[in-house]
């Protein structure tokens, strides 16, 4: 497998990325990253494992689980009933690294956990830092955590050789944008548009802006996500963005039909990935 190197880290020196290695190996093949998103131990904490192996086989670059959260402020309706069921159904924060783990073990997509950052605190910053990096974890994308809190975290991801991914929205500030990108290793996320997730009809144009303030303020890869649904819009944004982050739509897909679902339209999502000459 090819790696590759990230210049964007805080810290002074490079380190390997997974997450920038995965986007890279789309690049070479004239592709934008597919990266999809799951909650962690919908419907069942095996499904969700079954569910990511069948993105990685059908196209998908990059895999997001996300953690169930009780107060899911970012979340429309469709995740958020989802996180629900999993915690409902028992669902432990360190059952995570049993799913990243698993698929893993299965698949060369790069995975990395979606947190509030509650839960990592609870549990320990580097103790978190330790069992991700042992599960094969990629890194954390943190969207309530800013550069400016994050020291703790910083320190344990270069000492676990973790990417972190932090947001960058359309209310981002020159200034707010810059330390991001500085404090961000693997990509920037790009919010394509203010308040909760959710499949759209429409994607924002924002977003386009979005990308091109933080390739201004020195980004390498920046992926978008929040209202992609389908090959259109993952073929609108891949021709701006390194990467194209879907959730809603997925998470729909393993509710109603169950993995295959999840591999159907992941097929149909990938579609969209060619960038044109």
């Amino acid at each position: 497998m090819s790696t590759a190197v990230d210049n964007t880290s805080g810290a002074g020196t490079a380190a390997v990325s997974k997450s920038a290695a995965a986007i890279d190996r789309a690049a070479a093949d004239g592709r934008a990253a597919l990266i999809g998103y799951l909650p962690a131990g919908f419907p069942s904490v095996q499904e969700t494992i079954d569910a990511g192996i069948a993105l990685a086989r059908n196209g998908a670059d990059l895999i997001e689980v996300g953690i169930p959260y009780s107060d899911p402020v970012m979340d429309g309706h469709v995740i958020q009933a989802a996180t629900t069921e999993a915690l409902a159904h028992g669902f432990r924060v360190s059952q995570v690294f049993d799913v990243v783990a698993g698929i893993t073990a299965a698949t060369d997509a790069a995975v990395l956990v979606m947190t509030y950052w509650n839960p990592v605190v609870r549990m320990g910053v580097d103790e978190f830092s330790r069992r991700l990096a042992e599960a094969g974890g990629a890194g954390l994308i943190t969207p309530d955590l800013i550069p400016d809190e994050a020291s703790e975290w910083m320190a344990a991801s270069d000492k676990y050789g973790l990417d972190r991914v932090f947001l960058v929205a359309p209310s981002s500030t020159p200034e707010r944008m810059k330390s991001t990108v500085a404090a961000s290793r693997g990509f920037v996320y790009a919010v394509s548009i203010m308040g909760v997730t959710g499949a759209r009809t429409s994607v924002s144009t924002a977003a386009k802006d979005v990308v091109s303030a933080a390739r201004a303020a020195g980004a390498e890869r920046v992926c978008v996500g929040l209202g992609v649904s389908n090959s259109g819009h993952v073929r609108e944004i891949g021709a701006y963005a390194d990467g194209v982050i879907v959730g809603t739509a997925l998470v729909a897909a393993l509710r109603d039909g169950g993995v295959p679902a999840v591999a159907d339209l992941t097929r149909e999502l990938s579609t969209g990935t060619r960038k044109s000459n």
